[in-house]
């Protein structure tokens, strides 16, 4: 049984600044059938305004409380724990760090800083951490897919690099982290196995999920995807299909019990 709906953004709806052909009418159509929708991204260059817009530019009409990101889920960990934030983010996203403790203990929040990530910058981080700090990666995506086509270097690799050097171990917010995922099915009356998650990371968003309770995960390949990802992580997809419009038809058809 499917009673809700997990679906990534980049390379799932969008890749780069155009829609994924066909991905605005398969939404409609998850939405058509009653099933309930939340998008779960590890996109941290932009706020969450900023990707709302983006998404509405596409002709997807998406509610605030139906999109989850990392930086929402970092606020609310400084707050719960009274951490003030060192922040080593993209510029795009400082925003979103706004009204949270400014005393107290202290936590190095990482994101995709993109040209931020300069010696200087992660330097300070580092020197916070081994004063004491808490270390919290908003996402630890190895690559993304860039504007000119081509993968890029994501946070990934940078919250590896501040955890050798400090010997402290991140709180990851994002996926492939299961509170991410439980936090997105906690507004859906459904249980995590009832639901599946539909993504082009085989890593973050599909065995993570998996990983995390859900009944299914499909990996798309579009976006990021390269041939061979599918058996690449474990645990493996439930189903590999060729985008959005064909996850959409697999979810339907499996909902409707065709075969």
């Amino acid at each position: 049984m499917i009673n809700a709906v997990l679906l990534d953004l980049a390379g799932v709806i969008y890749d780069g600044e155009k829609a994924v052909p066909g991905a605005a009418e398969a939404v409609a159509r998850l939405r058509a059938a009653g099933l309930p929708i939340r998008f779960v991204s590890n996109t941290t260059r932009s706020s969450k305004p900023t990707i709302l817009a983006r998404l509405a530019k596409l002709r997807l009409s998406v509610e605030g409380n139906e999109l989850f990101t990392p930086a929402e889920a970092a606020c609310d960990w400084l707050r719960e724990h009274g951490r003030a934030a060192h922040l080593l983010v993209h510029p795009d996203l400082v925003s979103e760090f706004q009204d949270l403790p400014a005393d107290g203990g202290m936590a190095v929040v990482v994101g995709d800083a993109g040209d931020a990530f300069d010696y200087p910058a992660l330097n300070a981080a580092f020197r916070k951490l081994v004063d004491g700090a808490e270390l919290l990666a908003l996402a630890p995506n190895r690559s993304f897919k860039d504007a000119d086509g081509k993968l890029s270097l994501d946070a990934g690799a940078f919250v590896a690099a501040l955890e050798f050097a400090s010997q402290r171990q991140a709180i990851v917010l994002g996926k492939p982290a299961p509170g991410f995922f439980h936090s997105a099915l906690a507004t859906v009356p459904c249980t995590a196995a009832e639901a599946v998650m539909v993504g082009d990371d085989a890593e973050t968003d599909v065995a993570g999920a998996l990983s995390a309770g859900l009944g299914q995960a499909l990996l798309v390949r579009t976006g990021k995807y390269t041939e061979g990802d599918e058996a690449r992580f474990a645990p493996s997809p439930t189903a590999t299909v060729g985008d959005i419009v064909a996850a959409v038809e697999w979810i339907l058809a499996r909902r409707s019990g065709a075969t």
